[in-house]
């Protein structure tokens, strides 16, 4: 796996904009989380004027193993339906990046089709599918650099269109099982408690998921070394997974506000957190959904959700919801008077 360079934000500037903050003409801390956003943003990009250009959300799509064991309600052939369903703005995903002005790119890192000729995916499929990790690792070591080396690429590409603002999302029907495993053996908590009902499993489903999944951990660790976190992360993980960690640790890289979506999206971020802990500077954790677990995984990495609404979708759609609120922080830095302009008594 290739080497970032990733540093916590300087925090040089953090009193000035402190300052600016304290100044607008409002109450100290009277905007809350606003203010704690405006902090971020503002360190993130150095400076005390920051701006939210050429926002882009990445739709990361890949199939599972996995799935040929029952561990999800949906079939897998969702996965491709809907990767063209998007490409017709029909899901969820294009209604909201419509709506916040975000340019939407949906990637084929690994769907179980061909979607080569399909207008409007982006083609960088590693393989139909990743393998089964009951039975071996879902992929090897050439597959997981690859699948980090897209992220990059793709975080390169719209960075130099001039994005400041990254979301991303997923399609990948059973990409819960990964997740959950991830969680559990990153948080150290018990499977049992990380898995939840997917697409809508109903308890005898979940039943099942939690022995599936618990063979194949108990396969791994007997034959893996759990400490190596990219042998983990391989394992188990899905193309469009590792691509998303690889996105992540790239857009740290290059100081772009990452905007951290639901269940699987918070299990890369974890993944990622735990690869390059100062990546975790640069995310913004937008919502806790209704996934089991979510919520535990947040609280590991000491994460505060903007948002709770009961979503479960995925997609991005949670982070995509968040994103006026932390255009409501950068505009307050912009265009709030301050209380020497305003000519309005200072009373603290």
């Amino acid at each position: 796996m290739r080497a970032f360079d990733i540093h916590p934000t300087d925090k040089s500037l953090q009193a000035a904009i402190q300052a600016k903050i304290d100044n607008l003409n409002k109450p100290k801390g009277s905007l809350g989380r606003l203010e704690e956003l405006a902090m971020q943003v503002c360190l993130i990009q150095q400076t005390l004027e920051p701006s939210l250009t050429q926002p882009c959300h990445l739709l990361l799509g890949g199939d599972h193993g996995i799935e040929h064991e029952g561990v999800s309600v949906s079939p897998r052939e969702v996965t491709w339906q809907q990767m063209i369903n998007f490409t017709r703005g029909g899901g969820g995903v294009n209604m909201f990046c419509r709506q916040h002005g975000f340019k939407l790119r949906i990637v084929d890192v690994g769907v179980d089709y061909d979607l080569s000729s399909v207008p409007g995916i982006i083609d960088r499929k590693i393989a139909r599918g990743t393998k089964n990790f009951l039975y071996e690792p879902a992929m090897n070591e050439e597959e997981f650099n690859k699948a980090i080396e897209i992220g990059c690429d793709l975080v390169d590409d719209y960075a130099n269109e001039g994005c400041r603002i990254l979301s991303i999302g997923e399609m990948g029907i059973a990409n819960t099982s990964p997740s959950s495993i991830w969680m559990s053996l990153f948080g150290d908590i018990p499977l049992k408690d990380c898995i939840g009902a997917g697409a809508g499993l109903n308890s005898e489903g979940i039943r099942h998921k939690y022995e599936v999944l618990s063979k194949a951990v108990e396969r791994f660790l007997n034959t893996e070394e759990p400490s190596l976190c990219v042998r983990l992360l391989a394992y188990f993980g899905g193309f469009e997974m590792i691509a998303a960690i690889g996105a992540m640790l790239r857009a740290a890289e290059r100081h772009l506000i990452i905007l951290i979506d639901g269940f699987i999206m918070t299990a890369c971020a974890l993944a990622a957190i735990r690869l390059y802990p100062a990546s975790q500077d640069y995310m913004i954790f937008t919502h806790c959904g209704d996934e089991s677990g979510h919520k535990m995984m947040l609280d590991i990495i000491e994460a505060k959700p903007l948002l709770h609404l009961g979503l479960r979708l995925g997609e991005g759609t949670g982070a995509l919801c968040a994103f006026p609120i932390i255009d409501s922080a950068v505009r307050m830095m912009n265009e709030m008077n301050n209380f020497q302009n305003a000519k309005i008594t200072k009373y603290f």
